[in-house]
């Protein structure tokens, strides 16, 4: 089944304004609607309001980092099954299982490619659409 990506609304959380502008482009060509956030506590307000299909969580953030934030996500009865994607631009095994634990639907190594983005969206949130 195909994911209408104009009918999504995905949150990128990354302390990085690089990361966050580049996704936002690349999403937004896509006709998705981007929300983006700073760090966990910037999300964690703006996702009850905007309640996102998707969620991309950078894991080396201040304040909140992306194990927190996920982990705050998944234990709100509202959210938990909304899908969390972890990112990184470290590539451990540990990070990995670190992620699994605290309910992440999977882990994206940065620099992802568009191709990677596009399909993490289509693998998580057509489940949740049916």
């Amino acid at each position: 089944m195909e994911v209408n990506f104009s009918d999504l609304k995905v949150m990128i959380i990354d302390d990085s304004k690089t990361i966050r502008r580049t996704t936002e482009t690349l999403l937004a060509k896509e006709g998705c609607t981007v929300v983006t956030a700073v760090d966990g506590f910037d999300a964690l307000a703006k996702i009850a309001d905007t309640r996102p299909d998707i969620i991309f969580v950078d894991i080396m953030m201040p304040r909140l980092d992306g194990y927190q934030t996920c982990a705050l996500i998944k234990n709100n009865t509202e959210f938990k099954s909304t899908p969390v994607i972890m990112l990184s631009s470290k590539d451990g095994l540990f990070d990995k299982a670190k992620g699994r634990i605290v309910g992440s639907d999977q882990y994206l190594t940065k620099p992802f490619s568009k191709g990677e983005l596009l399909e993490a969206i289509q693998n998580h949130v057509h489940v949740a659409h049916v």
